[in-house]
């Protein structure tokens, strides 16, 4: 049997999860990473990304947004800003946000913002990538 630990990921309006997992996969500012049990104790802030969740009855992903995760040996715990499954998206509006994104990026108007335009993206993008 696969060693788990425990993970829960809490938004500021709900519990998105709770349960015992085996690997958690997620992307920080430092770059992609994957958790197993016993990993060594950190803390990381997130990027907007795609959250996989690995179950012994297999993978969930979610859309995860920015927020902190701390990493024990036996427990991950991420505050997240949000976090969505994939019928909580709205496909349509999500496709959207991403124009709205890469055209504010491109033209960089210098009342632009370009770190949050590019934040909004990342935000689009993972909402489309657990959808399809």
């Amino acid at each position: 049997m696969a060693e788990l630990m425990k993970l829960q990921v809490i938004c500021p309006d709900r519990m998105f999860y709770e349960g015992e997992v085996s690997m958690v996969e997620l992307n920080t500012t430092e770059g992609e990473i994957g958790i197993y049990p016993k990993h060594i104790p950190m803390t990381c802030i997130i990027a907007p990304g795609v959250l996989t969740i690995t179950e012994a009855e297999g993978l969930k992903n979610a859309a995860l947004h920015s927020g902190f995760i701390q990493i024990l040996p036996e427990k991950v715990t991420i505050l997240a800003e949000a976090a969505e499954w994939p019928h909580e998206i709205d496909v349509d509006r999500a496709e959207a946000a991403r124009g709205r994104a890469e055209e504010r990026i491109r033209t960089r108007d210098s009342k632009t913002d370009i770190a949050r335009a590019e934040t909004a993206l990342q935000r689009a993008v993972a909402r489309i990538n657990i959808i399809k």
